[in-house]
């Protein structure tokens, strides 16, 4: 269970000026770069400022979104999932999806080409019930680099491909597909509930987890009493609010942490009294302590 805040956190979070509205806009393009049987994967490359919002929308292929540089929050119906540039989101096909950009960045999307009724990086029948759901997978130093050799230039009259970059694309593809299916899973995930009351108050914990230190407080602000907070986490969620709240501390603190904030401002931004307490928590959460586990997340992001 995450330490207790301490007040200096709770007051300093509320005296923090109000956050920059979030400007909005649809989805950028996506069918410049429909993936098709012939061409299965392509590649896209968007910077996004920090604060805009990208609007629900869904494609009926397959999708990988990782960053180079920055952070990216992608929400779907039931989580939301921090894309730090050491992972990558897998989106299926169909699912409606949205983009938060938490800090600055160059946002890699690849389509996925998926024949009717199948799901997955070409993976067996009998492997694709994992994929038929959103996944937060570790991205290789391989994968990286055949993405960003991808070629990213939008469908077009001015567009013609020569026989060899059709070879060259189809090669980089089939590694690509090769890599996805080997990438080992993280969860980064956090879950969000269907209730409407519950979900204000799930988003508000995402939007600052450090604001309130008690569940108590967090059920003033929404107007319900804690326990129906508390019966709605294990109803909606099946847990409960303390170890909800711990994996939204988890997935801000890798953001975070890729923004190469030292250890001790990440643990006081995230209401942590001390360094100390906050390595306890992520030692307990993951196994390991905090240097480690995002050891990956600050190399990847290192200049």
């Amino acid at each position: 269970m995450p330490s207790r805040a301490n007040a200096s956190a709770s007051s300093s979070s509320a005296a923090k000026p109000a956050r920059r509205a979030r400007s909005g806009v649809g989805p950028v393009t996506p069918h410049l770069y429909v993936p098709t049987a012939a061409r299965p994967v392509r590649a896209k490359l968007v910077p996004l400022r920090t604060d805009v919002h990208v609007v629900p929308h869904s494609h009926p292929w397959g999708q990988i979104a990782f960053s180079s540089t920055g952070v990216a929050r992608l929400t779907v119906e039931h989580g939301t999932f921090i894309v730090p540039p050491s992972r990558a989101l897998w989106v299926p096909p169909g699912v409606e999806h949205a983009v938060t950009v938490v800090e600055a960045t160059e946002l890699h999307t690849l389509y996925i080409h998926q024949p009717r009724g199948r799901c997955g990086p070409q993976v067996a029948r009998t492997d694709e019930a994992a994929w038929r759901q959103c996944r937060v997978l570790e991205v290789s130093d391989l994968l990286r680099a055949l993405a960003l050799q991808m070629d990213t230039r939008p469908d077009g009259p001015g567009l013609r491909l020569s026989a060899e970059q059709r070879r060259r694309e189809r090669r980089l593809a089939d590694l690509v597909l090769d890599e996805l299916r080997r990438a080992k899973p993280v969860r980064l995930g956090v879950d969000l509930p269907a209730d409407k009351r519950l979900r204000t108050l799930c988003e508000a914990v995402l939007e600052n987890p450090a604001r309130h230190a008690t569940l108590e407080a967090w059920a003033r602000d929404s107007g319900a009493s804690p326990r129906t907070v508390a019966r709605l986490f294990r109803h909606q969620l099946n847990t409960s609010f303390a170890q909800w709240r711990q994996q939204v501390v988890l997935a801000k603190a890798v953001a975070l942490a890729a923004r190469k904030r030292p250890m001790s401002l990440i643990a006081s931004e995230l209401g942590y009294a001390s360094a100390s307490a906050f390595t306890a928590m992520v030692r307990r959460s993951v196994g390991m302590p905090p240097s480690r586990f995002f050891a990956s997340v600050q190399s990847t992001t290192r200049e």
